[in-house]
């Protein structure tokens, strides 16, 4: 009797086993991922996509390397607004459970309601939210929730579900009180050099004789009253830069040394105006040693102070640019931006054709070698400065 219950024992032993490791106590020690929790708004809890195991794990910027894609679980309601608010270079684009619902046309401050974007008849619930950005990692310190939901106007044409901010408004408050110092340190050191910077910002001297320009560039490169205005000039090129939404920072050696966020407006434009001050002062070491390969270290000097005084001068018209764009902004967008542009191109372009001039006067440019060397000198760097700064956006 005991064999014909031996199988049977054996059996339910078996399955004993077999229920106590299938049971979640046996299995507490292996790791599962949590079901998705919408949050009622947008949080700093960011999601990226794990390839290897194909699944959503949480984003830590200080252990994760930076994405192009971050994803985020919400709750959104028909008819309930959820609006959100964020800085969207040309490009990023957002989806809503894989579909796309936004792309931004241009460089912009936007207020998105995602429930206007929902389709109809879709039921509350948890969404995914997807920002994607095609190049660079978007920038996610700018995605936060809207203060009041966006009102719907009584023109249906005009309630929209996005809604650009004026550029004008972001950080006005800021530009004011660096135009202010601008015009300080402008006045103070007009008191405090007035003969030379009489010399300097002097319209018939820029463009006068030769006697007077022989006089000019004879005077020394490196003084006081030249370090100074060269800041000044500096951080209005930086302001202005920052205000027509020009990233330098797309350049991807500079991002991953200096990562400043789009959103930290003092801080970009300090940061742009040390980059603009280093490639002024840097530039006559730039000059030394392209003089030496091309044997025109003769002229280095000339070349130089006529670049230091063409730009200087040029620079004292960047601040009256800022005023028309902090007052045109908001009602004519696109015509300031053309403006701004064109005044940093033909600032650009006027200094390479001024450099030019002074050379001619002292060899002619038609000899070959001379016009090598100003092509690898000036017109290839006003290439470069011109794609990152002019053609960005």
């Amino acid at each position: 009797m005991s064999s014909t219950q031996s199988p049977k024992h054996h059996l339910c032993w078996l399955l004993t086993i077999l229920w106590l490791l299938s049971s979640p106590a046996a299995s507490a020690a292996e790791y599962r991922p949590l079901p998705p929790t919408a949050k009622g708004g947008l949080s700093s809890d960011w999601l990226i996509h794990d390839a290897a195991r194909n699944r959503l794990i949480l984003y830590l910027p200080n252990y994760h390397t930076p994405a192009q894609a971050y994803y985020q679980w919400v709750s959104i309601r028909p008819g309930r607004s959820f609006s959100i608010t964020f800085a969207a270079p040309q490009d990023l684009s957002i989806f809503i459970d894989n579909r796309l619902v936004f792309r931004a046309k241009s460089s912009n401050s936007y207020v998105l309601d995602l429930a206007k974007l929902l389709p109809t008849g879709t039921s509350t619930g948890p969404h995914l939210l997807c920002v994607w950005q095609p190049e660079t990692p978007p920038s996610l310190a700018t995605f936060a929730n809207a203060l009041a939901p966006v009102r719907a106007a009584k023109n249906p044409a005009a309630s929209l579900a996005v809604q650009p901010v004026p550029r004008g408004h972001q950080g006005q408050n800021v530009f004011l009180c660096f135009l202010l110092l601008i015009g300080l340190l402008y006045g103070s050191i007009r008191a405090a050099y007035q003969p030379g910077f009489a010399r300097i910002y002097h319209f018939e001297g820029l463009w006068g004789k030769q006697a007077n320009d022989q006089d000019f560039l004879t005077k020394p490169t490196v003084t006081w009253l030249n370090l100074l205005l060269v800041m000044v000039f500096s951080l209005s090129f930086a302001l202005l830069l920052v205000a027509i939404h020009t990233n330098i920072q797309s350049i991807i050696i500079l991002r991953r040394l200096f990562d400043v966020p789009e959103s930290a407006i003092i801080v970009r434009v300090l940061f742009y105006a040390a980059l603009i001050a280093a490639f002024v002062l840097g530039k006559y070491l730039f000059l030394e040693v392209m003089g030496y390969i091309f044997d025109m270290t003769q002229l280095v000097m000339v070349q130089y102070r006529e670049f230091m005084r063409t730009i200087l001068f040029m620079g004292l018209f960047l601040p009256g640019v800022m005023l028309l764009y902090l007052g045109l902004n908001q009602t004519l967008p696109e015509t300031v931006l053309w403006v701004s542009n064109g005044v940093v191109s033909l600032m650009l372009i006027g200094t390479v054709v001024r450099i030019g001039r002074t050379l001619h006067r002292r060899s002619s440019l038609f000899n070959l070698h001379l016009f090598s060397y100003l092509c690898a000198t000036e017109v290839i760097p006003l290439i470069i400065l011109l794609k990152l700064i002019v053609f960005t956006y």
